[in-house]
């Protein structure tokens, strides 16, 4: 099958000198591919360099036909409107000019063939709950879940030959989630997606790993792959402990073969010594003794040599794999303390440490406005407690002041400082090595943690916001966790259920990565519906 997307040679550098793609050889065939690997691996730069966003430092790449493309940090843009979104806006705008009475050339080059571009717009929202009323809202209007799924109507409307998707499932509910599962069931021409969504990454039609700067493919979707490779480097780890074991065997007949030959050249000496033999039959023999013995040890060295390169060439098949490393700092929460306060139509609903209480609800609900409000009023020094009542919706009250926030959008961060300044800004008698320290057990290390904020990948930024919690002193009391999975790797969201599960004060998590919140032992459930009231529910099976 003919390739739509062909890398050659493809590399590509930051502006400091920091590799992030080098060498790599590749290609993707028409239809749904899911592209995977570890946080930092490359993927989400891969795309914009397929998109043509970054220009490659090496290399080049082949394209069979215009690319469509959704970036990671897409809810990042607050005041993009819904039109933009969709990838339309400059249609829309060259139709209102026309339609004033502005005939120029640009405006029928930008509308081209898409006369009709608004009714099918309309046509394709009603079928996600807007319309074409909509089309002038900003993102900071709608939630994110919102946001992400305009965002790939809009491709969808548009059915660029190529498509790229990065973490497309972030922020979206569980119905939407299957709706979008639907669109990409159903999508045209050849869709690359980059998720740790495993629902989404069964609809692929293939598998492509980007691992230690290599792409391999795989013809399947992500759970059959997963097997493969498991299996592989089942193999892997035994042919490298069989090339261990064959290493020191030829090691071990090395030492026997030196200690014979000095046994042999002793027992020579001492017949020479003790006038046995002729001396010149007993310089024959010497020297013939020499020769068969650097002869042998020439043949042992050749097999240890070889022994060595299978070893190596066998633990090159076995992948160190990198995992963040977390440990949260204990508050010293006393068990029953209550920390916060939900409340919503007369009815509060308590926080507790060390408890654990999900936030759920569908997209739109109003879940992180409600966590903004909970987070707004201005706790008093001697107190702790939130001062001021929130606006119309439920609200809530703070206990304690030493919160910790981890917002869905990560704005918190100065994208033009580096992860170490970022951190260094809430922590300022931190020391530089400690910081960097916590920083390199999240993966952020040597350039990475100097790099611009904003030129690292959602995980990344991720990462880097987590490091801001971990480092506060005193450390927080309650962590308030706003879709904490968005962007992770599925080991790292894996290393951070186990992180939150050991911490010993309470958290607020809103998530829609059930899986991940089963993993928590969620203590309460709380949901918040479309009519803006909140409810306790008996458990996560609850909910659509």
């Amino acid at each position: 099958m003919k390739s739509a997307i062909s890398l050659h040679n493809l590399s590509f550098s930051w502006p400091d000198g920091t590799p992030a793609l080098s060498g790599l050889n590749g290609s993707f065939t028409p239809g749904r591919t899911g592209l995977v690997g570890r946080n930092g691996s490359g993927k989400s730069t891969l795309l914009k360099v397929i998109a043509g966003l970054l220009e490659p430092s090496g290399g080049r790449v082949e394209r069979s036909g215009e690319v469509g493309y959704l970036p990671q940090n897409l809810t990042l843009r607050g005041d993009t409107t819904v039109a933009e979104l969709l990838g339309i806006g400059h249609i829309l705008d060259a139709l209102r000019a026309i339609e004033s009475g502005d005939v120029g050339e640009d405006h029928f080059d930008a509308i081209g063939d898409n006369w009709d571009i608004e009714s099918r717009a309309d046509e394709e929202l009603q079928q996600i709950g807007f319309s074409a009323a909509d089309l002038h809202r900003r993102v900071a209007e709608v939630s994110g879940g919102e946001a992400m799924l305009i965002a790939v109507t809009g491709l969808h409307l548009r059915r660029t030959p190529i498509t790229l998707l990065d973490e497309p499932t972030n922020n979206l509910d569980r119905p939407t989630r299957r709706q979008l599962t639907r669109m990409v069931d159903n999508w045209p021409g050849t869709l690359v997606v980059v998720s740790h969504d495993l629902e989404l990454l069964e609809h692929m039609d293939a598998t492509t790993e980007l691992h230690a700067g290599e792409l391999e493919t795989f013809g399947g979707p992500y759970s059959e792959w997963k097997a493969y490779r498991e299996q592989e480097q089942a193999a892997a780890v035994q042919a490298a402990q069989s090339a261990q074991q064959a290493l020191k065997v030829e090691k071990k007949q090395r030492v026997e073969a030196e200690t014979k030959l000095a046994r042999r050249e002793r027992t020579a000496k001492k017949t020479q010594k003790d006038g046995g033999i002729p001396r010149i039959l007993a310089g024959n023999r010497a020297s013939n003794a020499q020769v068969a013995a650097g002869n042998l040890r020439g043949t042992l060295d050749s097999k240890i040599a070889a022994a060595q390169a299978a070893v190596d060439a066998a633990d090159a098949k076995v992948r160190d794999e990198q995992h963040i490393s977390l440990e949260l700092p204990d508050p010293q929460v006393p068990r029953g303390k209550r920390i916060a306060e939900l409340q919503s139509d007369g009815r509060t609903f308590v926080i507790q440490g060390p408890e654990r209480v999900a936030l759920v609800g569908p997209n739109g609900s109003g879940k992180s406005t409600l966590l903004a409000r909970l987070l707004s009023g201005s706790p008093t020094p001697e107190t702790g407690t939130a001062v001021g009542s929130p606006p119309s919706g439920p609200g809530g009250v703070l206990l304690t002041g030493r919160v910790g926030y981890l917002p869905q959008r990560l704005d918190g961060l100065d994208d033009a400082a580096s992860a170490m300044e970022n951190v260094q800004a809430v922590a300022p008698s931190t020391p530089s090595g400690t910081i960097r320290n916590r920083l390199a057990r999240l993966l952020l290390r040597g350039p990475a943690a100097d790099r611009p904020v904003g030129t690292l990948s959602g995980g990344e930024r991720f990462r880097v916001s987590l490091a801001k919690l971990l480092l506060a002193d005193p450390p927080a009391q309650l962590l308030v966790l706003d879709e904490p999975t968005n962007n992770l790797d599925i080991s790292s969201v894996g290393q951070l259920a186990e992180a939150l599960d050991a911490y010993r004060g309470a958290v607020l998590i809103v998530s829609h990565d059930f899986a991940f919140l089963e993993r928590l032992g969620i203590d309460t459930v709380l949901e918040l519906g479309k009519d803006g009231r909140l409810r306790q529910l008996r458990g996560l099976e609850e909910t659509a």
